[in-house]
Formats: C-alpha cells, sequence, structure tokens
C-alpha cells in the first residue's frame, strides 16, 4: 500500500510517518490497530488528523454522516458505547467504529460476542482493565556493541563502533559492557562481555533493552498470560470473536513461565548481597575470635613447678613456646570456627573460602589481601551472573516479542467485541435485518435519554409493515411529546446498523442508503441571505438520487409559517420523487404543508397526548398514531398554569383556557 493514496497525506507527510516508525510497513501496522495516540506522536500529525487517517484506512471515513447533526449523534452514541470498554486502548479503537459499506464482517463478530456469557464478560472487563498498547522504552544503555556492519537501527539506544584492521579485542576492554560481532573475538570473554558471532539476534545484541521491554510492558503482557492460562485451564470460551485471539496466542505457550522469570535474579541478589556485606563480616569476625580467644584465656590456669619457673625466667622464648603450646588449641579453635562462618557466608555465591584468612600476628588480624581477592571473585562471579541472566532471558524472550505485539493487537481487538455485547446485553440490543429499503423498529428505544425510555414501535419504507410502507411521513403531535426523541430513536439505529452493530429493540429491520442527513430544527427566522443558502442546501439533499435517510426536525422555523409551509411542501414532493429515499418530517404545520402539496394521499402520523396526570404531568402514548394529525399540547399546559398558578394570572389562564374550549 502506498500512504499517500490515503486523503490528505503527502508525500511530505508519508516520509514522516515512514521515518518515525522505521517502515511504510509499521505506519500500515498502527493504521490498521488503531493506535491513534502512536500515530499523533508523528511531528505534524495532530490527534483530530491522526483518528482520521486510521478511521480511513478502516474504511469508515466516507460521507455516511452526511450533516453536522448526524455525526454528533455519531460522537454521543460511540461515547456511549465506549463506556462499556475494559481499557483505554480498547476505547481508543473503538474510535475507529464508523458506518461502512460492507457492514457483514462486523455484524458477524458482533453477533458472535453477543452469545457470551453476560457474568463471563464482566469477568473478563476486570481481569483486562490493565490491557494497554505496547510501548518501546526510549533509553540509551551502557553496553558498547562492537561489530563489523554499522547497524544504525541501535545507534539510539547504545553506542556502536566499528573496529579498523588494526586494532583488536583488547582495545576495547576500557568498555565495562560489551557485545562484540564478527571475527576477532577473544577466547575467553572478559567480564560483562558478549561475544555473539556474526549474525546475532537483536534481542541478544543488546538483551537490556529486550528484558526492559517485557519490563515496561508487564502490566499489559500479564494480561495476555492470564488468557493463556485460563486457555490451558478450559476456562476461555470456543467463540468466533475471540478466534483470532487464540490463534494469536498459539505462539506463546511459555510466555506466562518465561515472564515469571524477569523477578527471578535471586542468583545475582544473593551474590550482589553476600559483596556488599563482605567487609563488615569478616570484621565482625575478627573481632569475634579475639573475644573468645580473651574469653578463654581467663578462665585458663598452668601450673609451674619451681625448675620450669626459674628455667622460664632464664629462658623467655622457651617460655612463650611453653604458653602458645598450652592455648593455641583456643586460638586455632576459634580460628577455623571463624572460617566455617564465612565459608558458610560465601556458599550461596558457590564461591571457596581460604584457608588462611587471619595474618601471623596476635591479636587475631584479618588478612586484608586475601578478603580483596575473595571481594574480586565476588565482582567477577556477580558480572557474570547478570550476563548469564541477561542473554538466558533475552533468549527466551526476544523470539517471543513478535508474537506477543500481535497477541496484544488481537486482544484490543477482541475486548473491542467484548465490549459491545457487554453494551448490547444492559442496553437489551438486538442485530437488526438488513434490507433494501426504509426503516422498522418494533419496541425501540432511545437510550441517551438518561431515565428509562418509552419503547416505539414505528416503521417507514419497504422495510416497514404492512400498512406503513410509504417512504415519506410527516410526524405531529404534543411539545414535549417525543417527536425529537422518535427522530433521534431512528437516527441511532440507522447509524448502528450501517456501523454492523446491534440497536436497541425488540426486532428491527434497516434499509441500506448511502447517506444519513439529519437536518435540526432552525435556530429562529433567518435572514434573506441565510434563508436562501438553507434552501439551496435543502434542494441538494431531497433532489439527490443517492440512497438515503432524511430526518428533518421543524423545517419550517427558517421562515415564516406560510411561506415554511410552502417551502417544505415543495422540499417533500421532490423527496418523494426520490425511489431510494426515505423521509420523516417532524412539523406543527401539517394541515398548510399538506394544502400546499393540494395532495390528500400523503402520511400524517400523530403523537397525541391525552391529558394530565395526578400530578399534572403530561400524559403521552409516545408511539405515534399511523395516519392520525395530532394536536399540541398549547391547550394542556395552559389547563396545567390554570391548576398551578393563584389570583390575577389563574383568572388570566382560565379565560384563555375558555378560548381554547370555543375554538372547538
Amino acid at each position: 500500500m502506498v500512504l499517500t493514496k490515503l486523503p490528505g497525506v503527502t508525500e511530505r507527510m508519508a516520509s514522516k510517518m515512514k521515518e518515525h516508525f522505521g517502515s511504510e510497513e509499521a505506519v500500515v501496522s498502527t493504521l490498521a490497530s488503531g493506535d491513534v495516540g502512536r500515530l499523533a506522536e508523528v511531528e505534524g500529525l495532530s490527534v483530530k488528523r491522526a483518528l482520521s487517517l486510521a478511521r480511513s484506512y478502516a474504511g469508515g471515513e466516507g460521507g455516511f454522516l452526511a450533516t453536522k447533526e448526524a455525526q454528533k449523534l455519531h460522537q454521543h452514541l460511540l461515547a456511549h458505547i465506549q463506556s462499556f470498554a475494559s481499557c483505554s486502548a480498547t476505547r481508543e479503537r473503538m474510535g475507529l467504529l464508523m458506518p461502512v459499506a460492507d457492514p457483514e464482517p462486523r455484524r458477524r463478530m458482533a453477533a458472535a460476542a453477543m452469545t457470551l456469557d453476560a457474568a463471563w464478560l464482566e469477568t473478563q472487563r476486570e481481569a483486562w482493565s490493565h490491557l494497554g498498547r505496547l510501548k518501546e522504552k526510549q533509553e540509551r544503555y551502557e553496553r558498547v556493541v562492537v561489530s563489523p556492519e554499522p547497524l544504525d537501527h541501535l545507534k539510539k539506544f547504545c553506542r556502536v563502533l566499528q573496529p579498523t584492521e588494526q586494532e583488536s579485542w583488547k582495545d576495547y576492554t576500557v568498555f565495562k559492557t560489551v557485545s562484540w560481532l564478527g571475527t576477532g573475538a577473544p577466547m575467553e570473554a572478559p567480564d560483562g562481555w558478549l561475544v555473539l558471532g556474526s549474525s546475532p539476534d537483536d534481542a541478544l545484541i543488546l538483551p537490556e533493552r529486550t528484558i526492559d521491554w517485557f519490563t515496561h510492558n508487564r502490566k499489559t503482557l500479564d494480561v495476555v498470560c492470564g488468557v493463556i492460562d485460563a486457555m490451558k485451564a478450559n476456562q476461555f470460551p470456543e467463540n468466533e470473536a475471540l478466534e483470532a485471539l487464540r490463534t494469536a496466542l498459539a505462539p506463546l505457550s511459555t510466555l506466562p513461565e518465561t515472564m515469571s522469570m524477569l523477578g527471578d535474579a535471586s542468583s545475582i541478589e544473593e551474590v550482589a548481597r553476600i559483596k556488599d556485606e563482605l567487609w563488615g563480616t569478616v570484621k565482625q569476625l575478627e573481632g569475634d575470635v579475639n573475644q573468645q580467644v580473651e574469653n578463654a584465656m581467663n578462665d585458663a590456669k598452668m601450673a609451674l613447678s619451681g625448675a620450669e619457673l626459674l628455667e622460664a625466667l632464664a629462658d623467655g622464648t622457651a617460655f612463650q613456646r611453653k604458653l602458645r603450646d598450652a592455648t593455641g588449641h583456643v586460638i586455632q579453635e576459634a580460628m577455623q570456627q571463624a572460617r566455617e562462618h564465612l565459608a558458610a557466608f560465601l556458599e550461596p555465591a558457590r564461591l571457596r573460602c581460604p584457608f588462611d584468612i587471619f595474618t601471623d600476628a596476635w591479636p587475631a588480624k584479618i588478612d586484608r589481601q586475601t578478603i580483596d581477592g575473595i571481594d574480586a571473585a565476588l565482582e567477577s562471579k556477580l558480572k557474570a551472573e547478570q550476563t548469564d541472566h541477561l542473554v538466558n532471558l533475552a533468549r527466551q524472550l526476544g523470539p517471543l516479542k513478535p508474537h506477543c505485539e500481535v497477541a496484544v493487537s488481537r486482544l484490543i481487538e477482541a475486548d473491542q467485541w467484548l465490549s459491545i455485547a457487554r453494551w448490547a446485553h444492559h442496553d437489551q440490543c438486538v442485530m437488526p435485518e438488513l434490507v433494501g429499503h426504509g426503516m422498522w423498529l418494533e419496541e425501540g428505544r432511545h437510550i441517551l435519554l438518561g431515565l428509562e425510555p418509552d419503547p416505539v414501535t414505528y416503521g417507514l419504507g419497504q422495510a416497514a409493515v404492512k400498512g406503513d410502507q410509504q417512504s415519506l411521513a410527516l410526524l405531529t403531535g404534543a411539545n414535549s411529546g417525543g417527536k425529537t426523541t422518535l427522530l433521534e430513536c431512528m437516527a441511532y439505529a440507522c447509524i448502528l446498523g450501517h456501523m454492523g452493530l446491534p440497536v436497541p429493540a425488540t426486532r428491527a429491520r434497516i434499509g441500506k442508503v448511502e447517506a444519513l442527513h439529519i437536518l435540526a430544527k432552525a435556530g429562529g427566522t433567518q435572514s434573506a441571505g441565510a434563508l436562501e443558502q438553507t434552501l439551496v442546501e435543502l434542494a441538494t439533499v431531497v433532489s439527490d438520487p443517492t440512497p438515503k435517510l432524511i430526518l428533518a426536525d421543524e423545517l419550517e422555523a427558517i421562515t415564516e409559517p406560510g411561506a415554511g409551509a410552502r417551502i417544505i411542501a415543495g422540499m417533500l414532493l421532490a423527496a418523494e420523487a426520490q425511489r431510494d429515499t426515505t423521509m420523516l418530517l417532524v412539523t406543527h404545520l401539517a394541515p398548510a404543508i399538506l394544502a400546499a402539496t393540494k395532495r390528500d394521499d400523503l402520511r400524517v402520523d400523530g403523537i397525541e397526548a391525552s391529558g394530565l396526570g395526578a400530578d399534572l404531568e403530561l400524559l403521552v402514548d409516545r408511539t405515534p398514531k399511523r395516519n392520525h394529525l395530532a394536536r399540541s399540547t398549547p391547550e394542556l399546559i395552559v389547563k396545567r398554569l390554570v391548576e398551578k398558578s393563584t389570583g390575577h394570572a389563574k383568572a388570566l389562564f382560565g379565560d384563555i383556557l375558555g378560548m381554547f374550549a370555543e375554538e372547538d
């Protein structure tokens, strides 16, 4: 694919994207994943533009949402469905759910997910809450890579050097940690060095970066491991919506066990502890030996005969020899205990304790040269343990990284379908039947009212039941009776059906169209220039033969009622001439519009208010009556004001109410 084929992507922007991600394939993979956040990291690419590009790539940035009102309703609907996602990464991906030309693949996945147990779906929502996009850790490492090849892709993470013909490995011993590639390596690698041959895997060249990637993404990878463990325990259901995830996880069966090794550096930690505590331990042993000998001497007794005493006075050396013979076992025993204690202290590091750890002097002194040798051996051991651990982990985890990337992408995709299923269960949705023309909802519900909606059964066009299959209808009736709510309910159903998602209804049939036009209630009488522009836009919409659904709300407000009725009549007749157009118009001017059309066969439905309840609330049957011109509610509103008012106002409203009675 060529990036410049996407709408608005110039050669310069395509180059920036490829430079940022490393290749065109990486850009395409990011577009496909819907990772808008990473796309927006490209210089000059805003979050809004990144979302638009991802939607374009997903095939959903067409002209279906033909008006700003349609786009606004789509955003409200999408935000509601996104609230059922497990994590922000899923919500971000769900932002790509636009109406598409071919909704069948989505319908199949959504329908499959809806068969999953509701309790299990909620469990997964909690279990996958730490799911997120995998991220590269942007860090520079101390390791130096010596390679005959330039390895430019590693230069931002570490120092990469190319040896000359005159140099040998000895010229690089000034560096503590080295990865040596190619020929000329030392026979025995110095501490901290890796000798890797000519074509090692990238994961081994810079093992610290490999390990850091898994550590940095641990929360997300733990979610992956949890799913793998559930699959092994046969606690993960077989379902088409989860099949791609199951396939992606197949190469990662060893991931949970290998990930557990990330924190298993016990031998390294033990050697480091022993090294840190070495000098403190031997100084303690030195003090213990002297204290033990002193205590033993305080209790010692040595009997001397007169001759031995005279001999001692004559020959001090002989006396000292005799004294050592008498007390030497005490000193030897104390020193032997100290050696045994030090041997046990060094044993976890698998280092042998030297026999002579004390000097010949007295009081007992630790031989610093001997202990320095132990310290150096521990330093060497620590570096070797660290290197071995790094290499061992990198060798096991490195090959799993690309599989993890695919698996996380599939996991986020699967969570999208689970989120849709959670929403569908919550709002009692069903998968609609897609038909050629019109729309019909049985007990359809407006799910964004913030309260329990009254279900409405209503339809237009060939999708509707027999007798309701007209392509056009005028909707009349009570103020606050639900006309605009019904209009939005139908709009939501149309958008959801073309997104490939279920709709909140008991049953539904939705006609496939190429555009949804929602014409909102005007804010008031317009100026001549604004009115002219509005009329041109309306004429363009109603006369266009493109298959479409038009939902219009009180268009008469654009000008005075008499002229408004005539204008709308003309627009209705133009729309009726387009056989692939379905139109519902909310209006208070139905009689005038019918008179202007000079037709008596246009469909007029009404939402009727039947009166006031005990608490003076409006009683309304939300389902429109077919072919019925419903009265508006001013009379009922005035009646309510009569009941609620007092004094002169009550009398005034009573007089006005009487005028309504005279009119009848």
